[in-house]
């Protein structure tokens, strides 16, 4: 048979295969055109028409909490519904503990425990036994707490907790992939200022915490250099200790077998060395005042304003929530009046950030043309000092509130992740139903409650504005702003590492 002959056959017989199907087609086709809907689903209705179900209530599955001898805490939530188990162990550690010369020694622990293998498996062979079961092992160290998570099917949960174990508790912590994170830090390093997105925000925290602040300092060439993989292992037995790890499992397993494995696996580690001292830093607001970065390069303006904030367990808390959404969103002032009215940027923002053990930020800012620069910052701070002296209105609150409560249930929408934020709770020292409370708080929530915690917690005196931009086009500059004293302009220059 020629190649034509073969092509041929072989398309009548694609075609006899494939009638069937294009004659149900053609079927739905007519049935369809022949259908004609009512007119009154074709009619539109106002938003304010539309009628939805209410709200469902958060429901936090059931749950055991207990701790090994050793000191390690455990949670475990079945869940059935799926075929996969997960789980996390979160360590009471962070970069906001590492010395002030070694900055990112936490970042390199946390990569390397996992990047360099165990002392039973090097790093490929890790890999592989994870590919060869579709699973996964991630950890790393923040700036405030450290973790170590795993996925895999149901059916080989035993085997990856196995290798999960044999991360946490024994990292090789090979030289060879030390030396190639540390290059990748020096890359980054390098880079660094090509975004002008992240030097806004990178120089904003250090004039708000003070460059020499855990929150806000950034690894340099020579931090960098001076860590080594002696300084990696210290570091890893100081944090990653059965007393300072909670463990949380989710997913298809059986809780009785589960706790089995975890006893076996984890039930006779114990830490070596110091432990770490994690009393927290203390944290004061370093400057105010109107900054600059020159970029000559850009042709429009990023800006970011703001001043120290505070933490969740704040009294007001929920009043500062509710203020967010007055101000934020497409139906928020600022986005009513910066953006839609004025036409001064397309996006723009300042919201209350708390967090949860140490002062977070109320930051505002966005993006802008050069010559809007100064425009766009006294409308922004004009709306920030609107809230602090004239109420809002009820329907104002009311939407405020709907939408802090819509929110919050996408935040419960599966078990791991009520399980990470039950975590969370524990880790911080929260009681276990705050969510509960805060939910309460918001609806409680009254307009004189937020124009009080605006007063109290925005301050036009402790405001730093940044910006970073091309100086020669922002007209009017910069010293409009302050008038009576000096804008400030900001170094960015990378220090170079010693030859």
């Amino acid at each position: 048979m020629n190649a034509i002959s073969w092509f041929m056959g072989t398309r009548r017989s694609l075609r006899r295969k494939l009638m069937p199907l294009l004659a149900l087609l053609g079927l739905l086709g007519v049935l369809l055109l022949a259908w004609q809907p009512s007119a009154s689903a074709l009619t539109p209705r106002h938003y304010d028409e539309l009628e939805f179900p209410p709200l469902r209530d958060i429901e936090i599955p059931a749950y055991e909490r207990y701790e090994l001898p050793n000191g390690m805490v455990v949670y475990l939530l079945e869940d059935h519904e799926l075929p996969l188990v997960s789980g996390s162990a979160t360590f009471r550690t962070g970069g906001r503990f590492e010395p002030a010369d070694k900055v990112g020694l936490a970042s390199l622990t946390g990569e390397a425990m996992r990047l360099g293998g165990t002392t039973d498996l090097d790093a490929d062979a890790l890999n592989q036994a994870l590919e060869q079961r579709a699973a996964s092992i991630e950890t790393s160290i923040d700036t405030s707490e450290g973790s170590a998570s795993f996925s895999a099917l149901s059916e080989d949960t035993a085997d990856v907790f196995a290798l999960f174990a044999d991360v946490v508790q024994r990292p090789a912590f090979a030289q060879d992939k030390i030396d190639l994170l540390k290059s990748q830090y020096s890359g980054s390093i390098a880079r660094r200022n090509d975004d002008p997105d992240s030097i806004t925000s990178r120089e904003f925290r250090k004039l708000v915490y003070g460059a020499d602040s855990p929150y806000a300092r950034t690894i340099e060439y020579a931090t960098l250099a001076a860590i080594d993989r002696q300084d990696i292992e210290q570091f890893y037995q100081a944090s990653i200790r059965p007393e300072q790890t909670i463990l949380g499992i989710v997913g298809d397993f059986d809780s009785a077998q589960m706790k089995q494995w975890i006893a076996d696996y984890f039930g006779d580690w114990q830490g070596t060395g110091t432990a770490l001292n994690t009393t927290l830093p203390t944290v004061e607001q370093a400057r105010a005042g109107v900054f600059r970065v020159a970029q000559p390069q850009l042709t429009q303006s990023y800006i970011q304003l703001g001043h120290l904030g505070g933490q969740l367990n704040y009294p007001d808390h929920a009043a500062l929530a509710v203020m967010n959404e007055v101000l934020n969103g497409f139906s928020g002032r600022l986005f009513n009046e910066v953006r839609s009215r004025q036409g001064l940027a397309y996006s723009v923002y300042a919201f209350w950030a708390p967090r949860y053990d140490y002062p977070g930020l109320f930051i505002g800012g966005g993006q802008t043309r050069s010559e809007a620069t100064v425009p766009f910052i006294q409308s922004t701070m004009a709306e920030i000092n609107r809230i602090r002296t004239t109420s809002i209105s009820d329907q104002e609150l009311a939407q405020a509130q709907d939408a802090v409560l819509n929110s919050f249930v996408f935040n419960f929408q599966s078990p791991d992740q009520t399980l990470a934020r039950l975590i969370r709770y524990e880790y911080y020292d929260y009681p276990q139903d705050f969510v509960f409370q805060f939910q309460d708080q918001v609806r409680e929530t009254t307009v004189a409650q937020i124009q009080a915690a605006a007063q109290a917690h925005l301050n036009p005196e402790q405001m730093v504005i940044l910006v970073v931009g091309n100086p020669a086009e922002i007209q009017p500059g910069l010293d409009t702003l302050a008038p009576n004293t000096a804008v400030t302009p900001i170094d960015i220059t990378i220090p170079q590492p010693e030859a």
